[in-house]
């Protein structure tokens, strides 16, 4: 069960997103993702993060170079990268890295948080309450906070103004498993999954 934490929320600065991937993805377990929606806050705690590491990462879409499709990955860090998979399924991550570089954050899982009811319905089952199937794979996540790439590509985080926002209230991941990235084959072998152990935590 997840600890209540009662500190004042901050927002997540630029500077934050300004590091190697790799060292940005476990700081962000824990920090919560905020989207206002429809009137409504949606949040959910991030427990699950790859890191994708530019120019040296074949998994990366930043490995082939710049391109239209991926310019976010090589702009400032700390704005929204948001892509579609198998045709279906958006996915988001942060641009993460440091200068003259590129890299990214795949924010893989949450813990939802506030705004539940409308998760649920944006992902098609109204009163829905199951953490794993609201929020529990990339896919998930966009789609139950209401994310696409037309609309929140290139968006800064780190923005107070901006609908979407990352931001921690002091909670702490003190037990994070790490392994190898899932769902891809090139650079699979890599060990850039992050995954907090909420029971631990």
């Amino acid at each position: 069960m997840q600890k209540q934490r009662r500190a004042t929320a901050r927002l997540i600065p630029r500077s934050f997103f300004a590091r190697s991937s790799d060292v940005v993805a476990p700081d962000l377990l824990g920090k919560i993702l905020v989207h206002e929606i429809q009137g409504t806050r949606v949040s959910g705690r991030i427990i699950e993060t790859e890191a994708y590491l530019g120019l040296d990462d074949p998994a990366s879409h930043a490995y082939r170079g710049q391109s239209p499709a991926n310019a976010i990955l090589f702009g400032p860090p700390g704005l929204a990268h948001v892509y579609l998979i198998y045709g279906l399924h958006y996915c988001l991550s942060i641009s993460a890295h440091q200068e003259r570089h590129a890299g990214g954050v795949l924010i893989r899982a949450l813990l939802p948080m506030t705004g539940v009811e409308l998760m649920a319905e944006l992902r098609g089952k109204p009163g829905a309450t199951n953490a794993q199937w609201l929020t529990g794979v990339p896919g998930r996540v966009c789609q139950a906070f209401g994310i696409d790439r037309k609309t929140y590509n290139g968006i800064d985080v780190t923005r107070r103004p901006s609908p979407l926002r990352i931001i921690e209230d002091e909670y702490k991941c003190t037990s994070v498993s790490v392994t190898k990235r899932i769902g891809i084959t090139k650079g699979a072998d890599h060990p850039l999954r992050f995954v907090c152990d909420l029971s631990r935590s």
